[in-house]
């Protein structure tokens, strides 16, 4: 499991860690039960506070993402799904946004942008089989 930390991002270190796991519980990346790293070897890892783990590891915790098992670790949680439909849509507007504002400023027309999903969707579709 890769993370990809960036401290001028604007976005707080711990909430791009949240993110980064909520995105992969909800691409099927992680499942229920997978084990997410140790705080402290997430820490070295990443190169940061270990605070900022286990702060990352609370707010996942609180929105019901993972779960710990004192002396066992934390695992991706297995009550019901925590990020429904509206979790992955907002992860994925926000996505869309990003790529909006990306082809306003290089002067590329949403319709273009369309084709281009499209064309990828395609080219992933045909990669699957």
């Amino acid at each position: 499991m890769q993370f990809h930390i960036s401290p001028n991002d604007g976005v707080p270190i711990y909430l791009q860690i949240v993110n980064q796991i909520k995105y992969l519980v909800a691409a099927g990346r992680l499942a229920a039960g997978d084990e997410i790293p140790p705080i402290r070897v997430l820490a070295g890892q990443l190169l940061v506070n270990p605070n900022t783990i286990a702060r990352a590891y609370l707010e996942l915790e609180r929105a019901g993402v993972v779960s710990k098992r004192h002396g066992s670790g934390t695992y991706i949680s297995a009550v019901g799904s925590p990020l429904a439909r509206r979790e992955r849509v907002r992860i994925l507007s926000q996505r869309a946004d990003a790529l909006l504002v990306e082809a306003q400023q290089m002067n590329v027309d949403p319709e273009e942008v369309i084709k281009l999903l499209r064309e990828r969707q395609a080219i992933l579709t045909q990669s699957k089989s």
